[in-house]
């Protein structure tokens, strides 16, 4: 029997392993929601108590060894740094939603709630000073980005470097000794899979162009104008690319100088590119604006490392894949199968040779949280078999495990992907 890092080392390298390697929580964009996690762990048995989250605005957990042992899972994340509010305390503290999870959240995590409606306002880098650059609505658990944005009809000085300077910057040293210290524990006394991630490195990531853990936002900050900019601001937009590929290329050097070969993936993208029903940008148009600077970066990692380059895309992205691989990128994440023209036998057989699916369990949307146990195993059995088919993928839920799935759906599919054995 392989363990975890060899089934996972092949699958990555397009080899038939023994069975399907899994992962849960080893990146932001597969991990679960601290209150499903709370279920889940009741449900497996295991201790219940505070729920410690890996990020304050999305609400994912840490998934620590025991669930990892309970469901088999292959990966373990490498995580550091400040989160998406900008907070860097090495404490934490209790905090609890509205379902009455118990939360852990760092220390320096500032909020206020509004007594009439029940939202609740967090502060970047928990100065309460400052307008709140996230919000939490009282039927809603997890929060979302507020833009503050300056009104871009009076603006006389379009400067992209000046504008999101301090947006993107050098991974500090304490960062640093932190992934040498815990990559190095990691690799020596467990047999997972470590996956990297560096969070700087997506092109127009939409959750990271409002900046809530900045305390000032100058630029285009709102969503509308931030997919118009691509036609009203090329150049604008571009040079905020070339600036934000400088600092990521510096950061691949530094992260490896600190982990070395001990990952195995490294995570640098969660830009959006698709809708449910189509892409949002052209092809040709990917290839002009985004191409150039991915292309830096997946040429730098495959040059100077053995890592596989992840990328995370939601949506129907059928027609970009191409794209991307001539990006460089291995791996493609979530793989949403409920998106049009997004069917795993489709995909495998046209792309499959060339890039690595991680993910594409069961339909994220419908199936998993209103299906039946039965349906759940079917469709993500049939999933796995098409995607695994000559190895080239890591299984998985479709992107995060929202807080609303049933328990007994959710170990399905777990168990789906478990029972899957590619075929070569």
């Amino acid at each position: 029997m392989m363990t975890s890092r060899e089934r996972v080392k092949k699958a990555i390298r397009h080899e038939v392993t023994d069975r399907v390697p899994v992962d849960l929580g080893a990146t932001a964009i597969s991990g679960i929601h601290v209150s499903e996690l709370k279920r889940l762990r009741e449900e497996l048995g295991l201790e219940t108590g505070a729920i410690k989250a890996l990020d304050p605005m999305t609400l994912i957990a840490e998934v620590t060894d025991d669930v990892r042992e309970a469901l088999e899972i292959d990966c373990v994340g490498l995580f550091t740094g400040a989160d998406s509010l900008g907070l860097t305390s090495d404490t934490y503290k209790e905090w609890e939603l509205s379902d009455g999870t118990t939360v852990l959240l760092r220390d320096d995590f500032s909020w206020t709630k509004d007594a009439e409606t029940g939202t609740i306002y967090a502060y970047p880098q928990g100065d309460t000073s400052v307008p709140p650059s996230a919000f939490m609505s009282s039927a809603s658990l997890y929060f979302d980005n507020i833009p503050r944005q300056e009104d871009l009809d009076k603006k006389t000085e379009w400067d992209a470097r000046k504008d999101y300077a301090g947006m993107y910057s050098v991974l500090p040293d304490k960062d640093l000794r932190y992934l040498e210290s815990r990559a190095k524990e990691l690799y020596e006394t467990t047999d997972y899979a470590i996956i990297g991630s560096y969070g700087g490195g997506g092109l127009g990531d939409i959750f990271h162009v409002p900046g809530p853990w900045l305390k000032e936002t100058k630029g285009i900050r709102e969503v509308e104008d931030w997919y118009m900019a691509i036609y009203l601001h090329r150049d604008y937009l571009m040079d905020l690319f070339d600036m934000q590929t400088d600092i990521t290329l510096e950061n691949m050097q530094r992260y490896f100088d600190a982990v070395g070969n001990r990952i195995e993936v490294m995570v640098h993208s969660g830009t959006d590119f698709a809708f449910q029903g189509g892409s949002m940008i052209a092809p040709e148009l990917y290839r002009e604006v985004y191409t150039p600077f991915y292309k830096k970066v997946n040429d730098w990692i495959h040059k100077n490392t053995d890592w596989k380059s992840f990328m995370h895309s939601c949506g129907s992205v059928v027609t970009l894949i191409p794209e991307f691989i001539d990006a460089g990128f291995d791996i493609l994440n979530p793989v949403q199968v409920s998106a049009k023209d997004m069917d795993a036998v489709s995909l495998k057989e046209k792309f499959g040779d060339s890039i690595v699916f991680w993910g594409g369990g069961c339909d994220p949307q419908f199936v998993l949280p209103s299906g039946t146990p039965e349906e759940v195993y079917a469709e993500t059995r049939r999933n796995a078999q098409a995607f695994s088919q000559g190895g080239g993928f890591v299984g998985g839920n479709v992107h995060n495990v929202q807080y609303e799935v049933p328990i007994p759906n959710l170990l399905a599919e777990f168990r789906a992907l478990h029972d899957t054995v590619p075929q070569k």
